[in-house]
């Protein structure tokens, strides 16, 4: 497990449009997204939470995140309230190729947050930075723009996430 403990969100309240059906429910490699996330965290973490709207169907508890509008900040700050540790590693449920590894090389560097060279998520942040997560923007990169955030450099090909269908065969 990680020093110190840290806690795994995985970020399940996404409409799915553009998918067409519940991402959380698309088999990837024999197991569905949702699944393969969830026990990728259990590899990085210490503690898992899986922030939604409540009304998924997964085989693990999924923590409303209380507001109507999707957008992943209102999960990334769900599940920083709810965590018992400090430092939290957050993973969409559509990035089927990020490893436990990434995710303990963010959460290793984090200040107030760390985040890949390409964006906020996959992402590790500390509970210091909730003011900025509510100030009210929607736009996690936006938010935490002012924040002492970390960039590591992961391999890209770990962070392509999952859009269409046919982007399961990548």
């Amino acid at each position: 497990m990680a020093d110190p403990p840290v806690t795994g969100v995985l970020l399940v309240g996404g409409a799915s449009t553009r998918f067409g059906s519940p991402k959380a429910l698309a088999q990837f490699e024999g197991e569905a997204l949702a699944e393969r996330a969830w026990r990728t965290l259990g590899e990085a973490c210490d503690e898992r939470i899986a922030v939604g709207k409540g009304d998924e169907e997964l085989p693990f508890p999924v923590l409303a995140d209380g507001v109507e509008e999707r957008a992943a900040i209102h999960g990334l700050v769900a599940g920083l309230r709810a965590a018992r540790t400090d430092v939290c590693v957050v993973l969409p449920v559509d990035m089927p190729h990020v490893t436990a590894d990434a995710l303990r090389s963010l959460a290793a560097v984090c200040r107030d947050a760390a985040v890949p060279q390409t964006g906020p998520l996959p992402g590790a942040y500390r509970k210091s930075a909730l003011t900025a997560l509510t100030s009210g923007e929607l736009s996690i990169r936006r938010a935490i723009a002012g924040l002492d955030v970390a960039v590591v450099d992961l391999d890209e090909s770990l962070l392509g996430n999952v859009n269409t269908p046919q982007d399961l065969d990548l």
